[in-house]
């Protein structure tokens, strides 16, 4: 494969680094602090499309800015896979900061300065992440993003943002410090390098015990991938103001865990490693445990953010199951959910917030009625949960319509059906909402009757957001095209698994 050397991927790291100067030193001044928020956002996306016609070409984009160790260097890699995932949060982070203009001003938050500058790094961070050349870099930026969503998590400081900000900082950090560390020193023991290498870098005569071993500590180090039992952080960051939620759920923090995940059975492992020492389809069974058992969990929750929040915790391992499937209908499936998901989650959280800002109300049992008087806000909630449940013509459909065939391919009827209960579930917790506020009747002495549709800036995103999720329901090839790549980079390695 090509490689083409260009310093393009270190700019779409460095916009969001850059934007953190300028916007600390707006602090005085919001509408210029805003402006720089948009104007990286915007830079950094057209910055990662316009490396797209290269990787659509068959090539990679190297850069390295330095070297640590022989086998280390601190550089990025463009590929396919982080083409994909980079493509869904540049454009996202844009929608993101328009909603978190709305949504901070409606409230009066205080430290929306803090705010901004954290939510720069982060997606700094997560594009850091995609654009990885090998485990050393990846590392970093996973660090830095755990720690500079810390104040995000805990923005509103009272008892509770604490809490729950302890709790996600214990488990990030507290696994990424252990588990994932070891299981990139075990790497670079077993194989004397920690680059990202189409095939994987993992051989037939290594030591099974020593492979397997190293593979799980992956699996348990990658918390932010939220696999049961190590997905607790996620719904206590709840507390924090609901853009960063949308940014923990579709943007930044999980897809970071689950593209790590993939990148690393993809790009470390290889699918003949991972057929040879019987990885792929345990996996996918264990995180169908997830799948099902989050589900089940969203259904007692009548807290909206809650229901939201085990709802992210099962669709992720969707991701996963489909890459551990190793088939090509299986692994498309995966890598599609995470753009679907992103769009479709994203678009739910806004929505959340929407009525926050608007009524106040968190509690579901309190919804009755009020899509009439948030026709807006409610229409985009109802295409998005659509979308999760996979109901075609939605964004949902088409990876589940791969992830259920790659089941068949892989000959796993057992992991068919959990993917098919699992929709029935997702109905389950998604349509009873959709129903209290469209046909239901108010609550006696409820003050729905008061509610108008939150302001423009918080609802225009999240129209945006419902929109595209249709749009790429009907008309999935910009993403499908880049998915498949990740396919055609492995021809060879495909033919012979």
């Amino acid at each position: 494969m090509e490689v083409v050397t260009s310093i393009k991927p270190f700019l779409a790291v460095l916009v969001s680094a850059v934007a953190v100067v300028l916007i600390l030193a707006s602090s005085r001044n919001p509408d210029l602090r805003e402006f720089w928020s948009f104007g990286a956002a915007i830079v950094k996306f057209l910055i990662v499309l316009s490396m797209t016609p290269v990787i659509m070409d068959g090539k990679v984009i190297e850069f390295t800015l330095f070297t640590i160790l022989p086998g280390i260097d601190f550089g990025f890699r463009v590929d396919a896979l982080g083409l994909f995932f980079a493509t869904t949060a540049s454009f996202l982070w844009i929608i993101t900061t328009a909603y978190s203009i709305g949504y901070m001003r409606s409230l009066n938050e205080h430290s929306q300065t803090r705010y901004f500058a954290c939510f720069a790094i982060a997606l700094s961070s997560a594009i850091g992440v995609a654009f990885a050349k090998n485990l050393f870099t990846l590392y970093i930026f996973y660090e830095i993003l755990s720690i500079m969503t810390y104040p995000l998590v805990a923005h509103n400081e009272d008892k509770d943002a604490w809490e729950g900000g302890k709790k996600y900082i214990v488990y990030l950090v507290g696994l990424s410090k252990t588990a994932l560390l070891a299981a990139i020193v075990m790497t670079y023991m077993i194989t004397g390098t920690l680059d990202f290498k189409e095939g994987g870098i993992f051989t037939a005569g290594m030591q099974p015990v020593l492979v397997t071993l190293t593979y799980v500590f992956f699996l348990i180090g990658f918390a932010k991938a939220g696999i049961m039992p190590f997905h607790n952080w996620l719904p206590s960051a709840m507390v924090a103001p609901t853009p960063v939620s949308g940014l923990l759920h579709a943007v930044a923090v999980v897809k970071v865990g689950v593209f790590s995940v993939v990148k690393v059975i993809l790009y470390t492992f290889g699918l003949d490693a991972m057929g040879l020492f019987n990885l792929g389809i345990p996996t996918a069974f264990f995180v169908s445990f997830t799948i099902l058992a989050a589900s089940i969990i969203a259904l007692t929750k009548d807290d909206l953010k809650a229901r939201l929040a085990y709802s992210t915790v099962s669709q992720l391992s969707y991701v996963i199951l489909g890459v551990a499937l190793l088939t090509p209908d299986g692994i498309l499936g995966g890598i599609m959910h995470i753009a679907n998901h992103a769009f479709s989650k994203i678009t739910l959280f806004f929505c959340a917030g929407s009525i926050y800002v608007a009524s106040h109300i968190k509690k579901i049992s309190r919804l009755n009625g009020i899509g009439r008087k948030m026709p807006f806000t409610m229409a985009a909630f109802t295409i998005g949960a659509f979308s999760m449940i996979g109901v075609p013509a939605v964004a949902g459909f088409t990876s589940k319509w791969f992830l259920v065939i790659g089941s068949l391919q892989a000959g796993s009827i057992a992991l068919m059906v959990v993917l098919l209960a699992s929709t029935l579930l997702n109905a389950a917790y998604f349509l009873p909402i959709v129903f209290r506020a469209f046909f239901k009747e108010p609550e006696p002495g409820s003050h729905t009757e008061q509610v108008r549709e939150a302001p423009p800036f918080v609802v225009v995103p999240l129209t945006i957001t419902a929109v595209i999720s249709v749009i790429i329901g009907i008309w999935p090839d910009y993403f499908l095209e880049i998915a498949e790549m990740v396919i055609h980079e492995g021809a060879d390695i495909w033919k012979a698994h």
